[in-house]
């Protein structure tokens, strides 16, 4: 498959995004091996990790069939140069940046920038976003996603960041989420691959229960 056709794969049956920020290189195989052995087929390592573009090309090397694996924060474009080199395949922001977006559409990755209005995600759009981060989605909440996806295209797939736990991805999902970002829920630093595997597992276990 392509990697848009493995994208849409993961729209389909699990678009869950581990986001393991502050993970090292030293960590990255072990803790990826379980998360990608949970369910998970994302793996993001945002830019303000130790040495992120070492745990990428690790991991991209060792998952990069089996999941999609990227960089989050990226927020200059030199650092999607960057990602694409070491095997980067996704390339997340906290924010709406047009040339950031253009530039990994341009290298062939998928790009998932953030927002928090109307005017950023239509920014985001026009600029070739593959995917949007509703970021924090614990301020904008269920009736503000709820109020955005009245006017987004129907088939651009947002995704709820910050805050999501097992317990409250139907209420989301409810209004029309297509997937959650999920950071110190399925990794913080210091978890061991084990504890990894077991917060990873929680939410791929939630998502099969909602009848996903």
């Amino acid at each position: 498959m392509t990697l848009i056709e493995r994208w849409q794969d993961t729209l389909n049956t699990l678009p869950l995004v581990a986001i393991l920020r502050g993970i090292t290189p030293a960590e990255a195989l072990s803790v990826g091996e379980q998360i990608v052995a949970a369910g998970f087929k994302v793996l993001e390592v945002p830019l303000n990790s130790p040495e992120p573009f070492e745990s990428i090309k690790l991991m991209a090397e060792a998952f990069g069939k089996a999941a999609i694996v990227g960089a989050g924060t990226v927020l200059k474009v030199e650092d999607v140069d960057t990602l694409a080199s070491v095997g980067g395949q996704i390339c997340i922001s906290p924010n709406t940046n047009p040339a950031v977006i253009k530039r990994a559409k341009a290298l062939g990755l998928i790009s998932f920038p953030a927002f928090f209005t109307a005017t950023e995600a239509f920014t985001a759009i026009d600029a070739g976003a593959d995917a949007l981060k509703l970021f924090p989605a614990e301020l904008a909440g269920v009736k503000g996603l709820k109020a955005l996806k009245a006017i987004l295209p129907k088939d651009m797939p947002v995704f709820p960041v910050g805050g999501v736990e097992p317990g409250n991805m139907k209420e989301y999902l409810d209004v029309g989420a297509a997937g959650f970002g999920i950071g110190s829920s399925v990794y913080k630093p210091g978890d061991t691959a084990e504890i990894a595997f077991a917060k990873a597992k929680a939410f791929t276990d939630a998502w099969k229960a909602l009848g996903k």
